[in-house]
């Protein structure tokens, strides 16, 4: 199992946009994908349960990898988090 944390910069949080995009990126991945702020974790593949979380600038969020492929998706999520929230 992989973890990333990262603290959200953009100035909305995660907003739709960002979610959606977010959410189709991991759907790419068959590994288990979970986003967690504050003790609350969410499939990282479900926009309601991104969304949920209410993240907002200046939050922690953290990104964990379970799964076959984990290594892959780590490396491509971590980049879309640094390049977009």
């Amino acid at each position: 199992m992989k973890e990333f944390k990262y603290v959200i910069t953009d100035p909305e949080g995660i907003h739709a946009r960002p979610a959606g995009m977010l959410v189709k990126t991991v759907k790419e991945f068959a590994c288990d994908i979970k986003i967690a702020k504050d003790g609350k974790a969410m499939n990282c593949k479900a926009i309601f349960g991104v969304m949920g979380l209410g993240a907002k600038k200046g939050d922690e969020v953290t990104l964990t990898f379970d799964g076959a492929d984990e290594e892959k998706a780590y490396e491509e999520v971590s980049k879309f988090m640094q390049e977009n929230l």
